[in-house]
């Protein structure tokens, strides 16, 4: 096993364990995560969405997990922080969640998370059809994960989107209890409404206090993450706002350069490369002269 492993997936269950909200931020690649860190978060999401907009594709199972796993490798390689890697629904079905299990566990990676939809899955926030997987079969997805990793620290996280698809808070109650039952180490329940009403009537409905709850809070973007705390969330994921900043950030400034046909035009605009050069860990200085 690589050498730092399992610190970083201590790490996360020390975090997990803790009395603080974990807030984990959305990342594609080892540049994003670091500015994460460097921002003060203290987990990171190897985001499938991100992963798969930064090579200008759909988020709908077109990358391979051998793509997913070398972004999330960048990204550990870049920061101190632990990471949780978004592997869809888990690249197939049961033997193939146990090989993505072994694969992450071996290069390092603190933790997955696989969702009970249908493969090929689409992004939740797509205005389609959300198709679920039975609720048996996705509890042996988790069991066959669970079964494959190696160490205690490794944690195997189950997404329900029980209420993307329509379904009640019920149901989705109902399969988040499965997944722990089958192993699950800790929940994550999506909603795209508007309002934070039904994850919170999850949250307060949760039974199972010994496993940890994620929210996703895209859309619901109006509450704070101490009011998540406070519901029963031990971890809040920024999935998708790091992505989005830059797309607009980086299309104003080539706009902009593009309009002027001077670099000086876009110099207020952007970091200066001493900084990019920080961020890469140069030994050497930028040159003032050049």
């Amino acid at each position: 096993m690589k050498g730092g492993y399992s610190s970083k997936a201590n790490q996360l269950r020390a975090l997990l364990a803790g009395d603080q909200i974990v807030r984990a931020m959305g990342a594609h690649n080892g540049l994003t995560a670091r500015l994460a860190e460097r921002a003060g978060f203290e987990a990171i999401w190897a985001s499938g969405l991100e992963i798969s907009a930064s090579h200008a594709l759909p988020d709908q199972s077109l990358l391979s997990m051998t793509q997913f796993l070398d972004a999330a490798e960048s990204m550990d390689a870049a920061t101190r922080l632990p990471i949780i890697a978004d592997c869809d629904t888990g690249f197939g079905g049961p033997l193939n969640v146990a090989h993505t299990v072994r694969s992450y566990e071996r290069r390092g990676i603190a933790a997955i998370c696989i969702e009970d939809k249908t493969f090929p899955k689409i992004n939740s926030l797509a205005a389609a059809a959300q198709e679920l997987i039975p609720l048996v079969d996705f509890a042996e997805k988790i069991a066959s994960g669970k079964r494959a990793q190696q160490t205690e620290d490794f944690a195997l996280i189950a997404r329900t989107e029980a209420l993307v698809a329509g379904e009640d808070v019920d149901e989705a109650l109902k399969r988040a209890v499965a997944y722990c039952e089958a192993g699950a180490d800790a929940i994550v329940v999506q909603s795209k409404s508007q309002q934070p009403k039904e994850i919170l009537e999850f949250a307060a409905r949760w039974p199972r206090k010994d496993v940890p709850l994620s929210a996703v809070p895209t859309t619901y973007g109006s509450i704070h993450e101490d009011e998540l705390h406070a519901a029963g969330f031990g971890v809040v994921i920024y999935a998708n706002q790091g992505l989005r900043g830059a797309i607009r950030g980086i299309s104003a400034t080539l706009a902009m350069l593009a309009r002027s046909g001077r670099v000086r035009a876009v110099e207020d605009q952007i970091v200066p490369m001493s900084e990019v050069f920080e961020l890469q860990g140069m030994t050497a200085k930028f040159d003032t002269r050049a």
